[in-house]
């Protein structure tokens, strides 16, 4: 929340370490309290108080912090408390010094894309695309991010994806989240695709087998993994953006419902194997699922409903040939 407000990665973990203290020393503070009302209670109030961070900034979490350990020091709790909230405090450093190293290194690679020119360059042949049809805009984007996200790890892969290639959805009118949630899943997704396909390369010498042949696979099965992000541009209330909760859980709903037919086209199989005209009418019905216009759901769902009885029939039939 602190990253999508403006704030740097560095603030939103000194604040996220200030959030685990306190709840060390809240949780110490109310060991014995039997009354469950008490404890609710306090747990709301020390929710609101927190919530002055936003008003009155950091200190907020330093008074709240110091209150809390006097209260456990007044009344002879909270030792484990202190040495925990120490040993955290230390982990958060330790683990913070790697997060660091690949800011400043990937810091000097975006400087020398915006120095060269190559993101502007790229980012406004992009835009002016987009202008004209948004779906190639993203596939663009797409193959961005899954360039930028070869071979490097989730905070960099991050914050690269989000330093070049975020800022042209935003440009084109998609929602903040979105656009992160886009060029981070893609930039994630590389480790399954080739060239690089880190993932799959791992897997290759326990699986014995080729890491090209393996990324393949790999793709194949997620394949319904690359569709996702498109629903999220096209129906934002899948991030629980919408107007109200039934309209996040219909999109939810009718993303779960393309997502296993996207699975059972790509690999063949529902309750029995597929044929290739099923495998079709499968992807056929996704895609109506897919496209974000009140009509193509209606077709979506009964082409889904349609396939699903036909489906049921088909394995109940081959299941009593079968002990027949």
């Amino acid at each position: 929340v602190l990253l999508f407000s403006g704030y740097t990665p560095l603030f939103s973990g000194t604040v996220g370490l200030g959030l685990t203290v306190i709840l060390i020393f809240g949780a110490a503070c109310m060991q014995g309290v039997g009354g469950m009302a008490l404890r609710v209670l306090f747990w709301v109030l020390l929710g609101f108080a927190t919530a002055g961070f936003f008003e009155f900034g950091v200190g907020t979490f330093f008074v709240l912090a110091a209150l809390l350990v006097a209260l456990s020091f007044a009344l002879r709790k909270g030792r484990d408390a202190r040495r925990l909230a120490v040993q955290a405090l230390i982990d958060g450093a330790q683990h913070a010094l790697p997060v660091a190293i690949a800011c400043a290194l990937v810091g000097v690679i975006i400087g020398i894309i915006n120095l060269t020119g190559v993101a502007a360059e790229m980012g406004g042949y992009i835009i002016a695309l987009g202008r004209e049809s948004l779906l190639l805009a993203l596939v663009l984007t797409m193959l961005t991010c899954l360039v930028l996200g070869m071979g490097i790890p989730t905070i960099p892969n991050y914050i690269i994806t989000s330093s070049l290639a975020a800022p042209i959805l935003l440009e084109l009118g998609v929602p903040l989240i979105v656009s992160h949630m886009f060029v981070f899943y893609f930039g994630i997704m590389a480790d399954l695709t080739p060239p690089v396909a880190l993932a799959a390369f791992a897997a290759a010498p326990i699986a014995k087998e080729s890491g090209l042949k393996i990324s393949f696979h790999a793709i194949r099965v997620a394949i319904a993994g690359f569709i996702t992000p498109y629903m999220m541009v096209y129906s934002p209330a899948l991030l629980l953006l919408g107007d109200s909760w039934s309209a996040s859980a219909y999109v939810v709903a009718k993303a779960l419902l393309a997502i296993g037919l996207w699975g059972a086209a790509a690999i063949g199989y529902l309750w029995t194997p597929l044929n290739w005209a099923e495998r079709l009418y499968c992807l056929l019905a996704a895609c109506f699922l897919v496209t974000a216009m009140p009509w193509t759901d209606d077709v979506g769902f009964a082409t889904s409903a349609a396939f699903v009885l036909w489906h049921v029939w088909r394995a109940r039939r081959a299941r009593a040939a079968a002990l027949a």
